[in-house]
């Protein structure tokens, strides 16, 4: 579908969950320059001042509201507060927040896997659920749910979090075609690489599992971080991404999915046209995994607790 431009399309309000950084930080300073009210979610109280702050030190107005995306009451109460800001709920959801987890399928803990499932599956599609009442009574409404390009590129050590995005992205493309009869919109916005603290997060996480095993698989730990902060270095920030999703909200008729970078548009093409031994390959060599490991590895399992 092509889109149709209209600035009668504009939604009046707008929630953006995980507006404290990145992508969620620079949409809902953009939207609030172009005159949305806008209410963004933080994870803490200490957050929502900051965000508040740094909107009213660049001239801007915008509300903050305390969330936590893996407690569903956390999610009605702060849905509920949207509702009394915006007289009855928001015109449309930037559905934004969520966490990285990196490491080898194997190696991260179920405490962690069910963390990241619950941030950006689970807890994203409840914000969806919650915003949908209020939009279906008005008879319109708009949904922007953020996945990323890993959603369809998968990666040695990102596996987890590329499985919590192509979720997304699968039950997106569903909601859409579920509730377009009542009239609301929904876009996927898959953006490629970018700045963001998600990249610190990783290495973070890259750190503790070379941490715990000091004697195994350190050298791939540490190839996979240098190559996490290569790139977070090299990429651009998040305002492309923050004009996406204006645009998305802005035109009269959406397109389904938006693609945001260079890279992202490069990568699924080439991760679609090459074949799957291909891609192996080169993606093994940049992490390191395209020689017989020194020793015989335990038998892989998931980790069942962060501390074992």
């Amino acid at each position: 579908m092509n889109e149709q431009t209209s600035s009668a399309g504009w939604p009046a309000s707008v929630l953006v969950t995980g507006a404290t950084s990145g992508i969620g930080l620079a949409t809902a300073l953009l939207l609030a320059r172009r005159g949305r009210r806008v209410i963004g979610t933080a994870r803490s109280q200490d957050k929502a001042d900051a965000l508040v702050r740094t909107a009213r030190e660049q001239g801007l107005v915008l509300d903050a509201v305390v969330m936590d995306l893996r407690d569903p009451v956390s999610c009605r109460e702060a849905v509920g507060r949207a509702a009394e800001l915006t007289d009855g709920g928001p015109d449309a959801l930037v559905a934004n927040a969520g966490i990285p987890l990196a490491g080898a399928i194997t190696d991260v803990s179920e405490d962690r896997i069910r963390e990241v499932m619950e941030v950006n599956v689970v807890g994203t599609l409840r914000m969806c659920s919650l915003v949908l009442p209020a939009m279906r009574e008005r008879g319109r409404g708009r949904i922007v749910t953020v996945s990323s390009a890993a959603a369809r590129i998968s990666a040695p050590m990102n596996g987890w979090y590329s499985a919590s995005k192509h979720a997304l992205s699968a039950a997106t493309h569903s909601l859409r075609m579920e509730i377009r009869r009542y009239g609301v919109q929904v876009v996927l916005v898959e953006p490629g690489t970018v700045a963001t603290p998600f990249w610190d997060r990783a290495q973070e996480d890259l750190s503790a599992l070379t941490t715990a095993d000091a004697d195994a698989d350190a050298d791939v730990h540490d190839r996979a971080a240098s190559l996490f902060s290569r790139i977070q270095r090299a990429a651009g920030g998040p305002q492309p991404v923050a004009r996406t999703i204006a645009r998305a909200l802005r035109v009269q008729r959406p397109r389904c999915r938006y693609t945001v970078g260079v890279d992202a548009h490069l990568g699924t093409a080439l991760q679609c046209a090459a074949p799957l031994w291909l891609s192996d390959h080169v993606k093994s060599r940049l992490f390191a995994l395209h020689t017989p490991a020194d020793t015989a590895p335990a038998p892989a399992r998931i980790r069942q607790t962060s501390g074992s």
